[in-house]
């Protein structure tokens, strides 16, 4: 056989190298900056734009660079590893314009697709409310018919880069009473009028992304902005979540990393008792331990990687349900056991902010939380082995 089994193919580890380089050069230096201003990271959105790192997953014909889904969680997961919150910018325009891709009119992907892929605008995805969270469902957020035309009201809540994002993929109710079945999916624009943002959540991490409440009250948008057929919103945000998952396990292996790497540089430098701290057999295990949940995360994910982009190209995977549930699980729960460990191995150093592993700990939280629960996602997993 002429190649190597489970290797990443040439141009995935040369795209690693590229955005490793990038981070470290222009995103890793402002992400204590963005953490403590609670600012989002314009100067790291320019610097992915620049090199076209901002949204890789859309599709060449709408301008886009066209990676694939493993690559887009490369981007992630080495921009995670430099600054968390910046991490925030391809994940998130790949989560509000993947129920473009799976459902809209060839129209409405043109119009909004090819602004994102230039770097004009992000696109947010706003799902949850304040009485709907887990229970996404529940939903109060409607849209009434009126000529061509739909006029939605309501107020979303949790929506990432909120305020910053051009664009919205908003779920409301159009049939109540239809439950599920009564959702449709529709693109708001930040300009429409009657579109309004609540104050910035006081978060514990990942602070450089801003996280607001998308208000709309009477907002009148045409008809031809809704993504696919009327009630097949909830199905969409569904399947959407089931390739964007990845991206969060992603951004989770990408903070691990951090901190990993970090925790070794300091334990290798670090003396007491006469000699390096990494010389100690309790802390060896420690580090081993690390390195050992944060690779078999990186497999999951990788695998769940490869199965959403045969997902995003017609081939229906039976698994993807289940593995990109699985992979958001195991690298968030890992994510957040690699960095309290490495704040351990840094001591009391470890736990103020001249270093950066308290705040990679900080950030690690909201992967367990965020786009479906971990306990969710337990849910989500025992449902598809035991149907």
């Amino acid at each position: 056989m002429s190649y190597p089994l489970y290797a990443l193919p040439e141009e995935h580890e040369m795209l690693r190298e590229t955005v490793r380089a990038l981070a470290d050069e222009k995103i890793a230096p402002r992400a204590a900056e963005a953490d403590e201003t609670a600012e989002f990271p314009a100067d790291s959105y320019k610097a992915l734009v620049a090199a076209d790192l901002h949204a890789v997953h859309v599709p060449e014909e709408y301008g886009g660079a066209g990676a694939d889904a493993l690559a887009t969680v490369i981007v992630i997961e080495e921009v995670a590893r430099a600054c968390a919150s910046s991490s925030l910018i391809p994940a998130v325009n790949k989560l509000g314009t993947v129920p473009l891709l799976l459902s809209a009119s060839e129209e409405l992907k043109r119009s909004y697709l090819t602004p994102v892929a230039r770097g004009d605008a992000m696109f947010s995805y706003a799902l949850s409310e304040a009485e709907a969270g887990s229970d996404a469902a529940a939903m109060k957020t409607r849209a009434v018919l009126d000529g061509d035309h739909y006029v939605l009201n309501g107020a979303k809540m949790w929506i990432t880069n909120a305020g910053v994002s051009e664009y919205y993929t908003v779920m409301a109710v159009t049939e109540p009473g239809a439950g599920a079945r009564g959702i449709s999916a529709f693109v708001v624009e930040k300009g429409d009028e009657g579109v309004s943002f609540g104050a910035k959540e006081r978060k514990l991490g990942i602070k450089g992304s801003p996280t607001r409440q998308v208000i709309l009250e009477n907002v009148r948008i045409p008809a031809s902005r809704m993504i696919g057929e009327p009630g097949t919103g909830f199905k969409t945000a569904l399947a959407t979540l089931d390739h964007t998952r990845i991206t969060i396990a992603a951004q989770a292996l990408g903070i691990a990393q951090g901190a990993l790497d970090y925790a070794i540089g300091y334990v290798k430098e670090r003396r007491q008792f006469g000699k390096a701290v990494a010389d100690f057999q309790g802390v060896q295990f420690m580090v081993a331990d690390m390195a050992m949940k944060l690779e078999a995360a990186r497999q999951l994910t990788y695998a769940a990687a490869a199965r959403s982009e045969l997902a995003m190209h017609g081939e229906p995977q039976k698994d993807l349900t289940f593995l990109s549930s699985a992979a958001k699980c195991a690298a968030s729960d890992a994510a957040m056991e690699i960095t309290t460990d490495a704040v351990q191995l840094l001591g009391g150093y470890g736990y103020t902010s001249d270093y950066p592993v308290e705040r990679m700990m900080r950030d690690a939280k909201i992967t367990q939380i965020y786009e479906g629960t971990n306990q969710i996602q337990r849910m989500v997993m025992a449902r598809q082995l035991l149907k």
